[in-house]
């Protein structure tokens, strides 16, 4: 069984937007939601950042079925790993013990702010291997002191935990960082429908761990504005993350995609109306059929959501469904 998410997309919708389309989404019947963590937008014309976490803090309230996961945190410099700790503890004791936190390394564009400089990737690495035993640590209960290569910590404790802990997930998107961190972590996620990602995956860890996908899609009626927004918003998603970890603000974003047609983007992101339900189940088939149990949806433009929310009920998610169980 697949299960599908909707994506709380930070950098194109402010925070009380936000909030209500998470109650939205859970009424339309999407099974988990997934929220991006950011300081700044891709790109000027997506033009929001809200804070996550003060946003998953209000979803919390008005929603009681969904889980919850961020998509994901970086714990390696705009946050230090102690006060991510406390951040996914609070969440899941709002949440009733929905929420399951998502990390990553993070990219220059939301991590240069605190004017540390951007490390190599290897260093990235490093940091992220160290943040994550820390956050463990914590999660696992009792005083936490530190002295790592990049971190300290000294005599930190989370004194308001969920009984069941917080489930872990980790971002991907090579054999190394599988072998690393599958066996520490209790969900994947990647961004590529990788058969050979998933299959090391359960290889490294334990049997039956969930793996979680994401893809855009730009949901209306009308297709020449359903591209024309992709085009808009979203010409970055096809540089691939080795090119989006590296750049450090909006302006380097929209000179990299500054090529990047219309129609090139309409190739990689499903556009349209209910006449292309067909296409949003082709351009996700590719994630179960390489083993991924979860797949959350974007719909790209912040204020293009009402419509695909009745278009989700009523026809995406149960064409979904109907071909994940095929």
């Amino acid at each position: 069984m697949v299960d599908f998410g909707y994506t709380l997309m930070t950098e194109q919708t402010g925070p009380r937007e936000l909030v209500g389309h998470a109650a939205a989404a859970e009424r339309a019947g999407f099974d988990f939601e997934v929220c991006s963590d950011h300081y700044f937008p891709w790109l000027d014309a997506m033009g929001h950042a809200p804070y996550a976490w003060s946003v998953l803090g209000a979803v919390t309230q008005v929603t009681d079925r969904v889980e919850l996961m961020t998509y994901v945190t970086r714990p390696i410099m705009r946050y230090h790993p102690p006060l991510v700790a406390q951040e996914a503890a609070t969440t899941s004791l709002l949440s009733g013990g929905r929420f399951t936190l998502g990390l990553g390394s993070g990219e220059n564009l939301n991590e240069h702010v605190v004017g540390a400089g951007w490390p190599p990737v290897n260093v990235r690495h490093e940091m992220f291997a160290e943040a994550v035993d820390i956050i463990d640590a914590l999660l696992a209960g009792g005083y936490v002191s530190y002295g790592g290569q990049h971190f300290r910590v000294d005599s930190a404790k989370v004194w308001d935990l969920p009984e069941h802990g917080v489930p872990l997930a980790i971002a991907v998107s090579g054999q190394q960082s599988v072998k690393a961190f599958a066996p520490r972590a209790d969900v994947m996620i990647a961004v590529e429908p990788d058969a050979e990602l998933c299959a090391a995956w359960d290889t490294a860890g334990p049997k039956g761990y969930r793996k979680v996908g994401q893809i855009p899609i730009s949901w209306d009626h009308d297709r020449d504005a359903a591209v024309t927004r992709a085009h808009d918003l979203f010409r970055w998603f096809g540089g691939g993350w080795k090119v989006n970890a590296e750049l450090p603000g909006t302006s380097g974003f929209a000179a990299a995609s500054a090529f990047v047609r219309p129609e090139d983007v309409a190739e990689s992101i499903p556009c349209g109306d209910d006449v292309d339900v067909d296409a949003v189940v082709e351009a996700v088939k590719p994630f179960w059929e390489a083993g991924f149990s979860d797949v959350a949806l974007v719909q790209v433009g912040g204020d293009q959501q009402d419509s695909f929310f009745d278009a989700a009920s009523a026809e995406i998610l149960p064409a979904l469904r109907q071909a994940a169980a095929r």
